[in-house]
């Protein structure tokens, strides 16, 4: 069975007739005839039944046709989405959630206003989980913060990241950060999260023992705690600046050598889809526009946390 006797299959019983399915085919009565007759000897039944001049389907022909529509249907979506100008098909991003939330919103909305036909699914998680499911095949491309050491994946430099430390409006701890020492730090879940493994070494190097370690699933969840006063958290300033409620906030810089991360596009180093290959020259242009952007404006004036 081939899809084009499928083809002329469907088109006979779309047309009514042998005649008229070869004229629009513009093929020669016999040869669809013939192709008719090798469809029937392959399945081992037979198709159509004549009703005086007219061709009626078989009950085997009936089963036929709705399989050979949903045939013919998945080979036309085939030869899309393997055509070189043909952007289509699902793509598997990843990202950490801080950046799902500050950086990926307007590249996703132009890159689905650009190619409508392609099915964006967006995963968050931490820096390690994403690499994991990236090495298993469940991902096509992520945005983390940590490199992965793999012949197979390319690494592409985005976004800049700044991590600063905060807690609620007038608490002293984001300039005084050894005064967390017996306190509270809220933090992401996971050991895999690039900005809290930052954190925790950073504080293992001023030799600050927090009392406890509060996880949280989101950024907004983390700076709204520190608001209430339940603790302190090192979050990317990006994620800060969106933030509607920064006022109920303190929040200091932190030594560049913490602060100061870069994350990273990685991906399949040479099979690309049509699809990967757009998002990553919008992901690449936002990039260059924000960093363009940050260079040419004056830095919010911030206090400089010692260590």
């Amino acid at each position: 069975m081939e899809l084009r006797e499928l083809e002329t299959f469907r088109a006979v019983v779309e047309a009514g007739g042998v005649v008229r399915a070869a004229s629009r085919m513009h093929r020669a009565q016999s040869s669809v005839t013939v192709r008719i007759r090798q469809l029937e000897v392959s399945l081992g039944v037979k198709l159509f039944e004549r009703d005086g001049r007219a061709l009626r389907l078989t009950a085997a022909g009936d089963v036929l046709l709705q399989y050979a529509n949903r045939l013919l249907d998945l080979a036309d979506e085939a030869r899309g989405a393997v055509r070189l100008d043909s952007v289509c098909g699902r793509l598997r991003l990843g990202a950490m959630e801080s950046v799902a939330a500050s950086r990926l919103p307007g590249p996703l909305a132009e890159f689905h206003g650009c190619y409508p036909d392609v099915m964006v699914e967006l995963q968050t998680a931490p820096s390690r989980e994403l690499i994991t499911r990236l090495l298993a095949g469940a991902l096509d491309a992520a945005i983390v913060g940590d490199e992965v050491d793999d012949a197979r994946f390319a690494s592409l430099p985005l976004y800049q990241e700044e991590l600063v430390l905060v807690a609620a409006a007038g608490c002293p701890l984001p300039q005084h950060p050894k005064r967390l020492d017996g306190t509270t730090l809220l933090v992401f879940q996971g050991q895999g999260c690039a900005y809290r493994r930052r954190f925790e070494q950073w504080l293992q190097s001023l030799r600050v023992v927090p009392s406890r370690v509060l996880e949280f699933g989101s950024y907004h969840a983390i700076l709204a705690s520190a608001a209430a006063g339940v603790g302190a958290s090192l979050i990317p300033l990006s994620v800060l600046d969106i933030y509607a409620q920064k006022d109920a906030l303190s929040w200091a810089k932190v030594p560049k050598r913490v602060a100061m991360l870069r994350t990273l596009l990685v991906m399949p180093a040479s099979t690309h889809t049509p699809a990967l290959t757009r998002l990553v020259e919008l992901l690449r242009t936002d990039a260059a526009a924000r960093a363009s952007s940050a260079a040419g404006a004056a830095p919010e004036p911030l206090a400089e946390a010692p260590g």
